[in-house]
């Protein structure tokens, strides 16, 4: 008796740990899928800067997928705008390509130590920037994005929220690599400062 008791109480106490971490998973996920689409709702905001126009380009450098990446493709397709999506992790360009590539958006691995960041003479009224650049090659990094930005096109470039050091090198490097009118969005995404700026027009030829 006491033996089929320990049983059962064993069961019962299994399957209501079972439930509790079935519920907490949901709740995760709820919580989770509520935040990405807050978070979306919010980066939405940021497109207003985006002037329609019959043809433009929108270039983006991330190292993973996200609200963002799914709210440019989105936006470029409906729009019929050029989206290119440029990797710096070849472990995620295959599932990346297969559920974003198409007539409008391009998706391919890129590295960041290439000489020339200009292809096929392509250039690109707005590039955004998700991803981690490395210190020590953020300044060759936007040198060589001169190549790939018009004229008085824009660089949107998202910092971890509250890295103010790290906010005031990217700030003080833009400002050395000629990139002007630039200014910090702090209260748009939770996670990160967003950094807007302009080529200046007629440098970098």
């Amino acid at each position: 008796m006491v033996v089929l008791f320990w049983t059962h109480y064993q069961r019962f106490y299994l399957y209501s740990d079972f439930k509790e971490k079935i519920l907490t998973f949901f709740c995760f996920f709820s919580y989770t899928l509520f935040m990405k689409n807050l978070e979306k709702e919010k980066l939405k905001t940021l497109l207003s800067i985006i002037k329609e126009n019959p043809s433009l380009d929108i270039a983006h450098f991330t190292d993973q997928d996200s609200p963002l990446v799914e709210l440019l493709n989105d936006y470029t397709r409906q729009h019929g705008y050029g989206y290119q999506l440029n990797l710096l992790d070849n472990a995620i360009e295959e599932p990346m390509s297969q559920r974003y590539k198409s007539s409008s958006t391009k998706v391919n691995f890129f590295h960041l130590q290439r000489k020339s960041y200009l292809i096929q003479a392509k250039q690109y009224d707005f590039v955004f920037v998700t991803a981690n650049i490395e210190e020590e090659i953020e300044s060759d990094f936007l040198k060589r994005l001169h190549q790939v930005i018009r004229n008085a096109g824009n660089l949107i470039v998202f910092i971890k929220k509250e890295d103010y050091m790290l906010r005031y090198r990217w700030i003080e490097l833009l400002e050395e690599h000629n990139y002007v009118a630039t200014n910090t969005i702090d209260n748009l995404c939770n996670d990160y400062d967003i950094v807007i700026t302009k080529k200046m027009h007629g440098w970098g030829k």
